[in-house]
């Protein structure tokens, strides 16, 4: 079959059909409520960091905005692809439309693209506080920050659109069946009806890009930061930099790891489970672990966010009472 035919049969895809992690009905409805527990943790979580960074005027520095920022990512990050997961587990047909899929595609990888971006981001902020302070104030200015957070969003969100283009202007003509519970760039390059080296190699090359471009550049912001912690006389002030910076490294690290092998060196052989795996661990888990790994190693953090929770109770206390005035 030439192109052209191809191209012509591709109208006959209307939708693709995820497979996800095939098993038993009983088996599906406890992965079912699992991961729904997980989603709704890493929505409190990741809410309460950006309530809290709202709220406390002592985290409105570039710190806490651009982790604002970044819980905010996460959000947004787990709902790209967490609640079709999770109507797919309960779903006899687990199909998503041909215009849902490619949007699930390039919103899913936008916002690991700015996650890259704002990892980055915050890493430059923690090598200025800590290896330039007489200059920091003059460097992260308010609208500097501002700038950088915006860059972040729009680079995030370009850096990844002409591949999702090319890739959903290919011809699919059958199988529509997807070994996944997300659309991924290789099973859709897969299905299509005609070879597509261009494409698959913008899409492997961009991806390749931002992964070790970023990973280089955070490891040489946070060696010249260990440099300069190292030199710091005192030893309160070396380990409330350790700790900030831990924090940071530590995130990077969970976050790096699972998306090279991933996405830096495709052509290995891995079983259809393991990208499976890899792709939950980073859309799911570590949205779950970012927010603990900040709040729990940041004092500034805990207690704003102790502040939060004395609000919700406060304002749960006003409801509760003019509820029970009005039915009395």
């Amino acid at each position: 079959m030439n192109i052209s035919e191809s191209a012509s049969h591709s109208e006959s895809v209307r939708e693709f059909i995820l497979l996800g992690f095939p098993c038993s009905r009983e088996i599906q409805v406890i992965l079912f409520m699992f991961f729904s527990i997980v989603y709704l943790l890493t929505l409190i979580g990741n809410g309460a960091i950006i309530c809290a960074v709202c709220w406390d005027q002592h985290l409105h520095t570039p710190m806490y905005i651009l982790l604002g920022n970044f819980a905010f990512l996460e959000i947004w990050y787990v709902n790209s692809t967490v609640p079709n997961t999770l109507i797919n587990f309960l779903s006899e047909s687990k199909a998503i439309s041909f215009t849902g899929c490619f949007l699930q595609l390039y919103f899913f990888f936008s916002m690991g693209s700015t996650e890259c971006f704002f990892l980055s981001a915050m890493s430059f902020d923690r090598y200025f506080a800590i290896c330039r302070p007489l200059n920091y104030a003059t460097i992260m200015t308010g609208r500097r920050c501002f700038n950088l957070v915006i860059a972040c969003w729009v680079c995030g969100f370009l850096w990844y659109l002409v591949p999702v283009i090319l890739i959903s202007q290919l011809p699919f003509c059958g199988p529509n069946a997807i070994d996944h519970f997300v659309c991924d760039s290789g099973p859709l390059l897969t299905l299509s009806c005609v070879p597509a080296p261009m494409s698959k190699l913008t899409s492997y090359t961009l991806s390749a890009l931002i992964i070790l471009l970023s990973f280089l550049f955070i490891l040489i912001s946070y060696a010249l930061v260990l440099l300069a912690v190292l030199r710091l006389p005192s030893a309160s002030s070396r380990q409330k930099a350790f700790s900030t910076c831990g924090s940071h490294l530590a995130v990077v690290l969970l976050c790096y790891g699972t998306i090279m092998v991933m996405h830096v060196s495709p052509g290995s052989s891995h079983s259809t489970l393991l990208p499976k795996i890899m792709t939950l661990f980073y859309a799911m888990v570590t949205p779950l672990i970012n927010p603990l790994i900040y709040s729990l190693r940041n004092k500034d953090m805990k207690k704003a966010l102790w502040k939060v929770l004395e609000k919700f109770k406060i304002s749960f206390k006003v409801f509760d009472s003019r509820r029970r005035r009005n039915v009395g």
